[in-house]
């Protein structure tokens, strides 16, 4: 296991559930953190939540739905570090409004696939460049069981859809990336969070685990896999 001292890593949607878990985790084997999330108030919060670790730790608000938002995180990223050593797409909703593909809304849809798929998608073209300095980058996508085709069910529509997309995502980007950056999906199972509820089978420390692996110790050419308790599994 590496201690990852000289890994600075991006982490979206980190100010709580499985993102602030994956941020204490990274903090804690040594690596620098950038924790993003939409709200100021909730980014700070976080940090102090953080305790011991939160030396590791910078708070930069993102929201991934607006351009202007991911530009100005890639111009903090390139000032203050000049390279991104891993990109980590964890920011992620469902809406209350989500159900059968025969009645959920499209904007409901829409608004799912924004911040699901095109603010990871988004957030790639934009940091590529900082990605590739050290040509050993990674980018890790934080999607679903439910968006696997080979199992596909009902319900849910737009977020299942938004998590297959993001599997597609990570898929064109691996090959178009090869040998400069490593891109895989990942599904943490059903986690006890906000979004989990508290019937869900792991706790929040199994979740984050598999996305902290492929941070810092998955093989740097495993790439283009959808990804479960550190095994590749179908799409």
């Amino acid at each position: 296991m590496n201690s990852a001292k000289d890994t600075i890593v991006l982490v979206t949607g980190a100010n709580r559930g499985i993102g602030f878990e994956i941020a204490r985790q990274l903090a804690d084997r040594g690596a620098t953190v950038i924790l993003t999330a939409r709200k100021p108030d909730a980014g700070k919060a976080a940090l102090e939540k953080l305790g011991a670790v939160k030396s590791k730790v910078e708070f930069q608000p993102l929201d991934v739905t607006k351009s202007a938002s991911i530009v100005a995180l890639h111009q903090f990223l390139e000032k203050t570090y000049g390279r991104l050593d891993v990109l980590l797409n964890n920011a992620g909703i469902i809406s209350e409004d989500d159900g059968s593909i025969l009645e959920v809304k499209l904007e409901n849809v829409r608004e799912t696939l924004e911040t699901n798929t095109l603010g990871p998608l988004k957030l790639a073209q934009e940091l590529v460049t900082l990605l590739k300095k050290r040509g050993k980058g990674r980018i890790v996508n934080m999607s679903s069981g439910m968006g696997q085709l080979s199992s596909m069910e009902g319900g849910y529509a737009g977020y299942r859809i938004s998590k297959a997309a993001l599997n597609a995502v990570t898929g064109i980007l691996s090959a178009e990336l090869r040998g400069s950056v490593a891109v895989n999906s990942m599904c943490p199972g059903w986690v006890r969070t906000d979004m989990g509820g508290a019937n869900a089978e792991r706790d929040v420390s199994e979740g984050a685990d598999t996305a902290v692996w492929l941070a810092l110790d998955a093989p740097q050419d495993l790439t283009g896999k959808f990804i479960r308790d550190h095994k590749v599994i179908p799409w």
